[in-house]
């Protein structure tokens, strides 16, 4: 029994002396880069919706603008679900506005498939869209 707290007491050191020198990190620390956005192409994108709804232009500059389409909120809070190399879902949560989640789904870096739902002014909202750069931002 006392081997087993000795042993508990060394990993503990150890795993210290790994943080202090920057050697290991707490996963929580590290956070979802989010990468694939980062990774489209700037730009004038429109975004086309499957139900119909008139297409809409926006200028996209790191690629979050498309998770949070129906809150321009910057003050959301986001929670990253799935990051993965051409796919990515967010939770959001836009505190007094309502909340939403969010899935692009890379088809190259100037097309996506985008689905949303959520909760903005009230109301529910449940959208797929396509959305493709077409030009620069004005």
């Amino acid at each position: 029994m006392r081997l087993k707290t000795i042993t508990g007491r060394r990993s503990a050191v150890i795993a210290a002396g790994l943080y202090a020198t920057g050697i290991l990190t707490p996963a929580a620390a590290q956070g979802p880069s989010l990468a694939m956005l980062t990774g489209l192409d700037d730009g004038q994108w429109e975004v086309r919706y499957r139900d119909g709804t008139a297409p809409r232009k926006l200028c996209v500059r790191s690629g979050l603008e498309l998770i949070q389409l129906q809150h321009a909120d910057s003050g959301c809070s986001r929670f990253v679900v799935e990051d993965g190399a051409n796919a990515v879902t967010v939770q959001y949560t836009c505190r007094g506005n309502g909340y939403g989640r969010t899935s692009v789904r890379r088809e190259s870096n100037s097309l996506v498939q985008i689905d949303s739902q959520g909760i903005a002014g009230g109301l529910p909202f449940q959208f797929s869209a396509e959305a493709r750069k077409v030009g620069a931002c004005r």
